[in-house]
């Protein structure tokens, strides 16, 4: 089951052509996301309403798009406008469509009641096109559940032990207890790990003599949206205490999108604050990034393949659990709430 009352993120911008569709599952559905002669982001259940056929296979006319398969035609509310064969439109023929928002590069998809999405519930990601930081577009797809992956980005004490060539650090990193605070939509985790070895990542593109201050301040929202202010800056130079001075700044944003129950999207990029005029220190961080990437998913993956053998196997908690805990608590109550009101919620949808 998935929280339908959200906003999910669909797709970088760029992946959505002015011609054409970006065809992608989520949450279970198949949808086409295309854009209308003003640029603007249109999303369809990718099903024809006559036989179920794949709209994304279809053409573009202007603003409509016709199915390939019986020529019926939609305008951009999803209403079929025309049936070759016969000179009347059933009155039921049409295809659901989704609100869609576009900002800061992301595609932003409501997948619950239309009447109920809210921008204003956005997720703050200017990061991802503010002139003042530099990043690349990043996926990744996993073929496990996506709360598997929340629960490895809400334990970053992982960080040493599956990165060590990567984003690791010193082993010290991860016996640094994490704060974490509830928010009203997900988790505030806060790690701040003193005097203590440099990752490898940022040896590369901005070397420290020293040794370091790091942390890792960040929000898991719901439905799995992960935004982490993380740096570094030499020892005792007041990083704790909010002077950035000599700090490498990073503002990491991601988003985890189920495909089905198993199998998940994975978007990110990892903006940083500092050689803002050197691409290949841009595009050594999102390297390093992508290849951390790689180990978590084979960590998970691996995981997920191990649980599935033992459906019976219970997992032993310890003090680094606490923020996927009370995480999985409020998935688990939203999505509660939201049994509460699966009628009213399929009738809104319609």
């Amino acid at each position: 089951m998935f929280i339908k009352n959200t906003w999910y993120v669909a797709g970088w911008s760029k992946e959505v052509p002015q011609d054409g569709f970006l065809a992608r599952t989520l949450l279970g559905l198949p949808v086409a996301l295309w854009r209308d002669q003003s640029g603007n982001v249109v999303a369809f259940e990718d099903m024809c309403c006559h036989r179920g056929a794949p709209l994304s296979l279809g053409r573009r006319e202007g603003d409509s798009v016709r199915c390939l398969y019986h020529g019926l035609l939609f305008d951009r509310a999803g209403k079929c406008i025309e049936v070759p064969s016969q000179d009347t439109v059933p009155a039921n023929a049409c295809v659901r469509t989704f609100p869609v928002v576009e900002r800061h590069r992301w595609i932003w998809i409501w997948m619950g009641g239309a009447a109920k999405a809210d921008p204003a519930l956005i997720p703050d990601t200017h990061w991802l096109d503010d002139p003042a930081w530099r990043s690349l577009d990043g996926y990744t797809h996993y073929d496990t559940n996506y709360l598997l992956i929340c629960d490895n980005l809400l334990d970053l004490a992982h960080l040493p032990y599956v990165h060590p060539t990567t984003l690791g650090g010193s082993e010290d990193y991860a016996r640094n207890p994490a704060t974490v605070e509830t928010l009203e939509r997900g988790v505030r985790v806060t790690r701040w790990a003193l005097n203590t070895a440099p990752p490898p990542f940022i040896q590369k593109v901005r070397p420290y003599e020293g040794l370091v201050d790091r942390w890792n301040i960040y929000d898991f929202l719901v439905p799995g949206i992960f935004l982490m202010d993380s740096g570094m800056a030499p020892t005792g130079t007041g990083a704790q205490q909010g002077s950035r001075e000599n700090a490498a700044s990073f503002h990491g944003c991601q988003a985890l999108t189920p495909e089905t129950e198993t199998a998940t999207h994975y978007f990110f990029a990892h903006p940083h604050d500092f050689a803002l005029d050197r691409p290949d220190v841009t595009a050594s961080i999102h390297q390093s990034v992508v290849e951390a990437f790689k180990e978590d998913r084979a960590m998970v993956t691996a995981q997920a393949r191990n649980l599935a053998k033992r459906p019976d196997f219970r997992m032993t908690a310890i003090r680094a659990d606490q923020a996927l805990s009370r995480y999985r608590w409020l998935v688990e109550r939203l999505l509660a709430d939201e049994a509460k009101t699966t009628p009213s919620l399929a009738t809104a949808a319609e």
